[in-house]
């Protein structure tokens, strides 16, 4: 689904529409690649997995309408997320609530809602939900998340395998798990594993699956529990610089396949429903963050664009949101090099913001760059307006397009008073 190989003409004619429509910076979500990702996921994984899609990566309402006729469930991570997501037609049953730090009015919302899983992340958590739905004359299904004890190396933000605030370890599992089995208002219907996110590497994956289901079979036949569902953190990731290799989920599939088919295939699991949980993989890939060039200016032997839109409207391309080096995203001119006319250059892409880190690209090479062009940074579909510093310096928000059908939808979600 990269850019990189699909018709960016055809691109860059939706992108060009909806800056001239909607105006800069903003957000173009693509559904179609959206579809072919999700026809990938189904060809690789349709067999042993259901699929979950993860709010948090991008809690758009539109895209959550227009998701919730073709992915199984959501995970949430907090009440925002959930309301969002009952507003966007989800009905509760279908979403799964995980998050650290739980608090005790969301927990009775959502319970009082018939939340379809409560994640459990720890033993205070269970006793305070144990307790709302006492009161309520409720009992709530759960699933617990374990933390491992170790994550392979490949993933860019490992979440286990160390001191963690995600899920129960594993080596407290077991005493743990037998409290929250016996308390009376909650029933334990499986088990939720994410340890490693934005994984480029398939042996990687693998090995963590491996360790997923090793720890499923421990920790199920100790409880003698038949669980009704098994979350896999799916860590699957997606290129985001230039040199990345997408993943090939043929690859992974062929790996791990008689590995999942053998686990199947035991009894214990004979009717467990495996929930594979994916956020940026699914439409990281199918967003564009657009940003019109305001000015462009030499500096001491440097071309300088500088943009309407930066680390306020997009934090992750700047490099600020978890990176330790910064590095280039994948962009690209929007119209091209215009035939030949316009040969590439070396240019430095900053923002609008009255500080240094305000940069979306250092000696990025692009076709000659001028006053009113855009520049459309890729794989910004996950981790855009909702994980940025918006009302920084008070600039305009970005907007959020969907094109969908032909069409160009205006879903902007975060808006100011200049929006």
């Amino acid at each position: 689904m990269s850019a990189a190989l699909t018709d960016l003409a055809r691109i860059d004619a939706v992108l060009g529409a909806a800056a001239e429509r909607f105006d800069t910076p903003s957000y173009v979500y693509l559904t179609d690649l959206i579809e072919d990702r999700l026809a990938d996921l189904q060809q690789a994984f349709g067999r042993w997995f259901a699929l979950s899609y993860a709010v948090k990566s991008n809690p758009n309402p539109g895209l959550l309408d227009w998701l919730r006729e073709r992915i199984d469930y959501l995970d949430i991570s907090s009440g925002g997320e959930f309301t969002l997501a009952a507003r966007a037609g989800w009905q509760a049953e279908r979403i799964s609530f995980t998050g650290p730090a739980k608090r005790r009015d969301e927990l009775q919302a959502v319970i009082a809602a018939d939340l379809g899983e409560l994640v459990i992340e720890s033993l205070r958590e269970a006793r305070l939900a144990n307790e709302i739905a006492a009161a309520s004359g409720r009992r709530q299904i759960v699933v617990v998340r374990l933390s491992p004890d170790r994550v392979p190396k490949g993933f860019g933000d490992h979440m286990a395998g160390r001191p963690s605030p995600f899920g129960i370890d594993i080596e407290e599992a077991p005493d743990a798990l037998a409290e929250i089995a016996a308390m009376p208002h909650l029933r334990l219907a499986g088990l939720h594993i994410y340890s490693g996110t934005q994984s480029l590497k398939p042996a990687a994956i693998c090995e963590n699956w491996r360790i997923f289901m090793q720890i499923f079979r421990d920790t199920c036949a100790a409880l003698d529990l038949r669980p009704e569902k098994l979350i896999f953190g799916s860590g699957l990731g997606i290129p985001y610089h230039p040199g990345d290799q997408a993943l090939n989920l043929s690859e992974i599939a062929a790996e791990i396949g008689p590995e999942l088919d053998a686990f199947r295939a035991e009894p214990r699991f004979a009717d467990t429903r495996l929930v594979l949980e994916l956020g940026r993989h699914l439409v990281g890939e199918a967003g564009f963050f657009v940003t019109r060039v305001i000015s462009v200016k030499e500096s001491r032997g440097s071309r300088i664009a500088i943009c309407d839109g930066g680390l306020n409207a997009n934090l992750a391309a700047s490099g600020n949101f978890g990176m330790v080096l910064r590095r280039n995203y994948v962009m690209h001119r929007v119209g091209g090099d215009d035939g030949g006319a316009r040969p590439e250059e070396k240019l430095d892409i900053s923002g609008p913001l009255c500080t240094s880190i305000d940069k979306l690209g250092g000696a990025v090479l692009l076709p000659r760059v001028e006053e009113g062009d855009l520049i459309a940074i890729h794989s910004c579909g996950a981790y855009g307006p909702s994980a940025s510093p918006v009302y920084f310096i008070s600039h305009p928000l970005p907007r959020e397009v969907l094109s969908l059908g032909g069409q160009l939808i205006d879903v902007t979600r975060i808006r100011g008073e200049n929006a």
